[in-house]
Order: C-alpha cells, then structure tokens, then sequence
C-alpha cells in the first residue's frame, strides 16, 4: 500500500526525531533508570500524543493509518517511550467514540495541559478477562462513587485524566461495565506499586488505586452498562498501532544486524557475504514487509468505516510476531555480542516480547478471529 504523501512528510518528520534524539538518547535513560521526560515533552510539542483528536479541538485530526504509521517510527527508537504517546491515544479513544461534545472538549483541554493520560482497564484478576473487573462505580445522587484498583497502567504515575472502567452492577458480569473519566486530582486518588519491568523500561506502569473517589454524572462516558462494547470498539481501532510497535521493533533490529553483519568478520570476509546471514536478513525483511501491509490495509479498512475487527487482531498478531521472530533472528546474526548490553539488540530483545501480550494476547487475537469467522 502506498502511504499519502501527507502521511509520508509526518513519517519522515517523526523519524527525524527519533533518529536524532531518541535512538542515540534512550538506552541511556534505562541504564541510568530515569525516566525519559524529556523526550515525552519534546513528542508533545510535536502534538504526537493529540495526533488522532479533531482539530476543532486542538489535535491533529490525522487518520488511523497516520497514528499507526507514527507509532512504527517512535517503536524503532524506543518502544518504552513509544508507550508514552500510545497510552494517551488509546485513552482517548473511548471519548471519540462514544463521548459527548463536552466531554470532547474537556478532554482534550486537560490531556492539553496535563501532557499524559491514561487507559484503566487491567486489574489484578482481570486481564483478557474484562468481566472479572472488581472496581465498582456507584450511584450516588447525580455522582458515582469509584472504588477498586487498576494494575498495569501505562502512564498510571503521570496521567492528568484516566480513563477507567468500572462495573455499576458486579451481578451483570460484562453488561455492568460502564466507562468513566476521572481526573487525577480528584480526592481518593492514589499510585500504588510501580512495576520494575523485563523491558520497555523507559515507560511508566503503575497500579492506580480509586478510594470513594466521587465523580460527576456527566464523566459517564456513553450509557450505563454499554462500556464492555466501548472498550471493544476502542480496541479494534488500536490494535494496529499495537502491531506496529512490533514491527518497528523489528525494523530497528533488521538495520542493526545489516550494519553489524557488514562490519563483523569471520573466515576473512564480513559475515554479511554467508549465505546463511543473507537468508536470515531475507526473514527478517518477509516478516516485517508482509505484517506492515497486514497493519496498512486493517488501518485502510478503519479509516474507511469498513468492518475490521478480524482485520485489526490479524495486524495485530502478525505485528507482534514479526517483532519477536524479527529481533530473535538479529540477535543470532550478532552471536554472542547479541547476548551483550553493550549492543542495543540485548534491549530490543527485552523490549519486543511484551508486544505478543498488551492490548489483548495473541492467543485472545486468535480466539476473536477464530469466533468471527465460526459465527
């Protein structure tokens, strides 16, 4: 698919970015363990993270298939990073779906200010299993009262706003799920344990704790009972990012083993000249070539108002996988120097692995389609 050429300036505008300030900055910012504000400013400042808001509103107003190609170039630098602008994306895109003019406008104004938001979903005992969620929101009068906590959140320490699903009646299982906007500065708030991660370190994942936080009516985001089908429809829109950020993964993994192959020598030539090299590089390319048109045309299809859902969990399984196969075989090309920190595939490989299990497992992607396709 040929991307349009408003898509392709912004491509190369992020690249740009990434090339000169992330790829050389973030391994850094890992060893050091501090968390790479600066670089989350300078993508803001780009107005990256307000990308897919209509620009009545102040955002960019770019298509799925911009934010997607976007994410593929931030993940090449720094997936940990690219979790920055991908977690506020995704929390806003409950609001664009079923949100009112106001709350569109409220959003917007605090993520404007605040800089981070982010997505409440995942708990301790509920993961792919939305309906397991214990957090409950209750009616009080012409507020709901929320009590629970989230686990896993991205941005969780930093947001201004979450996004948080919360049940208003435990007994309906799913049809109790009810979305909400709740802002951070609102009493019985609180930030629990923040997680010491295998990978994409340069992210924030934290438990986010909601003590009686009391909330007015008008934060309901779409009616009660109707946010198990929000949430649905927000992840069939994001699960091609999701599948770029493996790919552009790979991308980065595939240009480090072409530098590294050309450079390293054995048997008196560059290793660059086996025939075994070449095919491994060949693999690489296949994999992430072929999921990066997989992720285009679900992207095409969303932006189109055409049915994706099947579409989307493809792109996203093929993104991932394409990512972890993509690294595995780069590292193998490095040999042993591939298993050392002082070469940046070591991190790719931490950071890459966790792509085949956020925003939905790739055996979840697989039982979505698989139902699809039996109805």
């Amino acid at each position: 698919m040929q991307l349009p050429e408003e898509v392709v300036a912004l491509q190369q505008m992020v690249r740009d970015f990434v090339n000169k300030e992330v790829i050389p900055k973030a391994a850094d910012y890992e060893k050091r363990g501090e968390y790479p504000k600066e670089l989350d400013m300078m993508a803001f400042d780009m107005g990256l993270p307000v990308l897919c808001l209509p620009t009545k509103y102040g955002g960019g107003g770019m298509s799925e298939l911009a934010l997607t190609v976007v994410m593929e170039e931030l993940a090449r630098g720094d997936l940990g990073f690219a979790n920055y602008v991908s977690a506020s994306t995704l929390a806003t895109l409950p609001i664009l779906i079923a949100g009112t003019e106001e709350q569109t406008k409220r959003w917007t104004e605090r993520l404007l200010e605040t800089k981070y938001a982010a997505f409440a979903l995942t708990e301790p005992e509920a993961g792919s299993d939305a309906a397991g969620a214990k957090t409950t929101a209750t009616k009080d009068g012409n507020d709901y009262i929320i009590n629970g906590r989230k686990c896993f959140i991205t941005n969780g320490s930093h947001a201004g706003e979450y996004l948080v699903m919360a049940s208003v009646d435990r007994s309906k299982g799913i049809k109790g799920l009810t979305c909400f906007i709740v802002e951070r500065d609102r009493p019985g708030i609180s930030i629990g344990k923040e997680e010491d991660k295998m990978g994409i370190r340069n992210s924030n994942t934290a438990d986010v704790i909601f003590d009686n936080v009391r909330i007015p009516a008008a934060n309901r985001v779409g009616e009660e009972g109707k946010g198990f089908g929000i949430i649905m429809k927000t992840l069939d829109a994001s699960r091609p990012s999701v599948g770029a950020h493996g790919v552009g993964v790979a991308q980065r993994a595939l240009e480090e083993a072409i530098k590294y192959a050309k450079q390293r020598v054995q048997f008196g030539k560059p290793i660059a000249a086996i025939p075994a090299v070449q095919i491994m590089v060949a693999d690489m390319a296949i994999k992430i070539e072929t999921a990066r048109q997989m992720i285009y045309h679900a992207c095409d299809l969303y932006d189109k108002g055409l049915p994706h859902t099947i579409e989307s969990c493809i792109a996203k399984t093929v993104g991932a996988e394409a990512g972890w196969e993509a690294v595995d075989l780069a590292l193998q090309i490095h040999g042993g120097y591939g298993y050392m920190r002082e070469y940046p595939i070591e991190k790719l490989y931490r950071d890459v692995r966790i792509v085949k299990i956020y925003e939905g497992t790739n055996q979840v992607q697989r039982g979505i389609i698989g139902g699809q396709l039996l109805r």
